[in-house]
């Protein structure tokens, strides 16, 4: 039984809308709203889907810690081994030592980091650390799992629909798309690099969220090894990283430039940049690559995710500002969405949910 019913509309089909729409559809009625024809189309089909729950801000740390159980054991659990390494070269011991105390990692005699990777260059990797406390995200099966349990309860998901106008009515909202008006008591804004533009579209001052484009490539297998066990490795200070994905090697540069909500593409040169800083480390050229892309991670200013009601008007919701933390924080995220939608008490402290509310950036 609910005890109290109330109805959402979703603007956004990525990790972060289609979790608040599985959570939120306990409350009421849902509608989600997608512009692409496919949900999870942008950032969220395009995320390292790796599970560092000590990675970020310590609001963002809180959310992650508070999802692994959910991420472990929820429909049967979405994780699955990996491990972190960092490695660093020799004039980089203050960056190693700060990687070291933020990710909890052990250092390594080199012998045993190039036993786990056999690509790392002796000449130039002077420092390594480890720790197992990282894993793989089966991000489909997620996004799958929470929209099985939106669509059970009644939640209609619609891709496709863009949305072209916002109107603020005496009882709720009314969202204009090519498919349609749908109408609903509270609007919910899931809308990743569009957020502020939802924001203002619905009449409310922006929080001034930035999205940032990250580039990716996938490279064969270096050397032919066998990829499976490697660890996600880190160069220190995180200017690359590489992970291994279904028997090849995505490699990132790591790179945080600001742009415009777009549908994003790598940049050419940056790209080609962080993959010389990646073989400056390792022992196999980069000889072709099988694929690029890129994304775009949105942050808000202070870098911690955006959640809950905004003051200026308490039936428009902010999940939003989830920079490269999407995933790993989806369940607690929703969670803390729903729990202050229905205003029960959140199981997050009150510290951190104060750290991730909207008034943050309200005078």
């Amino acid at each position: 039984m609910r005890a109290m019913t109330q109805s959402f509309l979703i603007i956004g089909g990525g990790i972060a809308g289609i979790s608040a729409a599985a959570r939120l559809s306990h409350l009421g009625p849902v509608t989600l709203l997608e512009a692409e024809a496919t949900l999870a189309h942008h950032a969220s089909s395009r995320s390292a889907a790796l599970f560092e729950p000590r990675y970020g801000l310590p609001p963002v740390v809180a959310l992650s810690l508070a999802s692994a159980d959910y991420l472990s054991t929820a429909n049967g659990g979405v994780l699955s081994p990996r491990g972190l390494m960092v490695i660093a070269r020799p004039e980089q011991r203050a960056l190693f030592d700060e990687d070291i105390a933020h990710f909890g990692l052990t250092e390594l005699p080199l012998a045993e980091a190039r036993a786990m990777v056999p690509i790392l260059n002796r000449e130039t990797v002077a420092f390594a650390a480890h720790s197992d406390q990282a894993w793989d995200i089966d991000t489909d099966r997620l996004i799958q799992n929470f929209a099985r349990e939106a669509r059970g309860n009644g939640a209609q998901i619609l891709t496709a629909a863009p949305v072209t106008a916002i109107t603020r009515t005496a009882d709720g909202w009314t969202v204009t798309t090519p498919k349609g008006d749908h109408s609903a008591q509270n609007l919910v804004n899931a809308a990743g690099p569009w957020a502020d533009v939802v924001a203002q579209m619905a009449g409310l001052p922006p929080i001034g969220v930035t999205p940032l484009r990250r580039s990716m490539a996938r490279l064969p297998a270096p050397g032919g090894h066998e990829l499976t066990h490697w660890p996600m490795i880190i160069a220190a200070g995180e200017a690359w990283y590489a992970k291994p994905d279904a028997g090849a090697l995505i490699v990132s540069p790591s790179e945080e430039d600001p742009a415009e909500p777009h549908d994003a593409w790598p940049d050419d040169i940056v790209l080609a940049e962080g993959l010389a800083r990646y073989e400056a480390m390792v022992s196999e050229p980069v000889t072709r690559l099988l694929a690029s892309w890129a994304g775009l991670r949105t942050f808000a200013p202070d870098r911690v995710l955006v959640i809950g009601p905004d003051p200026a008007d308490p039936q428009f919701h902010w999940t939003a500002g989830q920079g490269g933390y999407g995933f790993q924080t989806a369940p607690a995220a929703s969670a803390l969405l729903a729990d202050l939608a229905a205003g029960r008490p959140p199981a997050l402290d009150a510290a951190t949910v104060a750290a991730l509310s909207p008034t943050r950036f309200r005078p």
